[in-house]
Parts: structure tokens; sequence; C-alpha cells
């Protein structure tokens, strides 16, 4: 290739590595996408908690999807995912601060997640069962938070994400994620990795090249179910295409965002953009909890939480602690 053939591919750079996010197009099937390749900072949420192998992995799923969401976001502010569940994982909170700290927590049933690991039953849908997922992104003060909502209920999060994007965004979008334990020789334990891939069917300058999706999105609605509704080739290529790649393929710390990208699509064409790096980073601080307790609780209730003599507050996502004297309040105030 020449430097102005592969300079216009983006591909005239050193391949990137973990903890980042690779956006990509193909232009030839009117689709757009990202890569994300997730390691040390992946690791670190994992396994600073010691969750379960299981819960790990559905967290960490839920990390990945978050990454290729808030890392489109064009702007200063926060994507928030949220489950609420009845299942053995009853909550999980991703926070992803733009444009590229991320942070994550899962809150598990023991005796729930022994039951379903006897039962056999330990997978991301199982794990989920039903309640509803939340996509939420906030812009900062004075600004309006968007807010979707959809239906879990024995759902896979690739699955879930897919029914969001057509009912809310009606944007036709294909998502794979990956998540895996990965051992290196020296190394006293497995570490954590993930990676995904989004791709979206959007047409460039705003032209459209396949038919809105009918009715709300929902496929699964008779009432919604548009007959004439014809899905354009090059996106039914790119999906196909995107089907075929395996979880190794997606975790593999040999195998960079750009080689995939060419494995899967060098016959029809791919441009690829610079990374974005991605880092663990929680957003809690003294003086942020300091002005919690200050703020929403009397001098009755901080005396209550004191014991022997301190207020201890432990962040739920990185697990720092925080203490403070309830008597520093009363002086303040």
């Amino acid at each position: 290739m020449t430097d102005n053939l592969l300079s216009s591919l983006g591909l005239d750079r050193p391949e990137t590595g973990d903890d980042a996010v690779v956006p990509f197009t193909l232009d030839k099937l009117d689709t757009r996408g990202r890569v994300v390749r997730l390691g040390a900072a992946l690791d670190t949420i994992l396994s600073r908690h010691d969750y379960p192998l299981p819960v790990a992995r559905l967290l960490g799923e839920a990390v990945v999807l978050s990454s290729l969401i808030g890392s489109s976001l064009k702007f200063e502010g926060r994507f928030i995912l949220q489950t609420q569940t009845d299942g053995p994982v009853n909550l999980i909170v991703v926070d992803f601060d733009a444009p590229d700290g991320m942070r994550g927590y899962a809150r598990f049933d023991q005796d729930a997640l022994l039951k379903a690991a006897e039962a056999g039953k330990t997978s991301p849908a199982d794990l989920l069962g039903k309640g509803h997922l939340a996509m939420t992104i906030d812009q900062g003060q004075h600004t309006e938070r968007y807010q979707g909502i959809v239906a879990l209920d024995g759902n896979s999060l690739e699955e879930v994400a897919h029914t969001y994007f057509m009912q809310s965004e009606q944007i036709p979008t294909q998502v794979r994620l990956a998540v895996a334990q990965m051992s290196t020789r020296g190394d006293h334990r497995p570490r954590w990795r993930a990676g995904g891939m989004l791709i979206q069917h959007l047409p460039p300058s705003g032209l459209s090249a396949m038919a809105d999706l009918p009715g709300d999105g929902d496929f699964d609605n008779p009432d919604m179910v548009d007959p004439d509704f014809v899905e354009a080739d090059g996106w039914s290529e790119a999906k196909a295409l995107l089907g075929t790649v395996g979880d190794l393929e997606l975790c593999d710390p040999d195998l960079s965002p750009e080689r995939l990208l060419f494995r899967l699509y060098h016959e029809t064409g791919v441009r690829v953009f610079p990374p974005q790096e991605l880092e663990e980073r929680c957003t809690c601080s003294a003086d942020r909890i300091e002005d919690m307790l200050a703020n929403s609780f009397s001098d009755e209730e901080r005396r209550d939480m004191a014991v022997d003599g301190e207020i201890e507050v432990v962040c739920e996502f990185c697990s720092t602690a925080y203490r403070f004297n309830p008597h520093h309040f009363h002086s303040e105030s």
C-alpha cells in the first residue's frame, strides 16, 4: 500500500493495545462502529471486590457495553448503565465518565447464586433474571437527563442492547461482547480481559439507504410488523461478518483491533480512526462525601451513623474508606 492509502484508511500509526476504543466506518456498507479492548482497567474493576467468576463475567460485559456506548459521547458528561432485577445478580451499575473514565459495581445474593450454580444456570441471562435495564445520559448541571429503559426478561446484555437501540433510537445496531480470564507465564494469577464491538447502520450525510424500522422497532409485536420492510444488503453483510467473530478474537491480547477489523472487513473495506484511551477511574472524593453527609442528614442522623466516634463511608465502586468526625459537621452548621 502507498503512504497516502494507508493514511486514508487510518492505518499509518502503531496498532492499538489494551484499554482503548477504536472507531471505524464501513463506507461501502453504510455502517459505523467501535471496537473496545480492555485489559488492566477491567482487571482492576473485577478483582477489587473478588467477585465469583459468573458475577465478574457479567459485570465485565456491562463495562464493555458501557464503554462502547459511553465513548461515543461528544461532550463531557456521564453515561450510566444500571440493571435492577430479581435474579441472583440483582443490581449492576456502570458509570462511564466521558471521555475516558469508567467504574463498575455488582450486587448479588450469595444463596441465590449458589442455587443457580448447582442448577447449571450461570449464563448472563440466568443471572440477570427479570427486571429492567436503564441507560442514562447525564450532561451535567442545567441540562435534562436522557434515559431509556428496556425490560429484562431472560435476555443477555447483547440482546438487550439490540432492543434498546431498536426501540429508543430507531437505529439498526448489532453488539458483540466477550469477557475472559487469561494466564501468562510468570504471573501469579489469571487476569481479566474483555473485548466488544458495536456496529450501526448509519448512512452518511443523513441519507437513508434503508427504510425506517417498522413501528417502534419491536419486531415481536405483530401489530407493529411492516410486511414490506426490507433490510439493506450492506447492513445484512455487516451483521453477518460480525457474527463470525469469536470470543477469543475479541479478547486476544495479540490481536489488535485494527487487525481484527481487517480480518472481518478487508473485502468490503474498513476505515479506522485514532483510538481513544480508557482508564479505570472512580469519581468519589472526601469532599463529595463530606458534602453529602452535611446536606443530606441531620445532626442526630450523623450521630447515629458514628461507630467508635467516627462516621465511615466506603465507596461501593473502589472500596476506598472515608472517615469523618460527626462533631465536625455540627460545628460548621
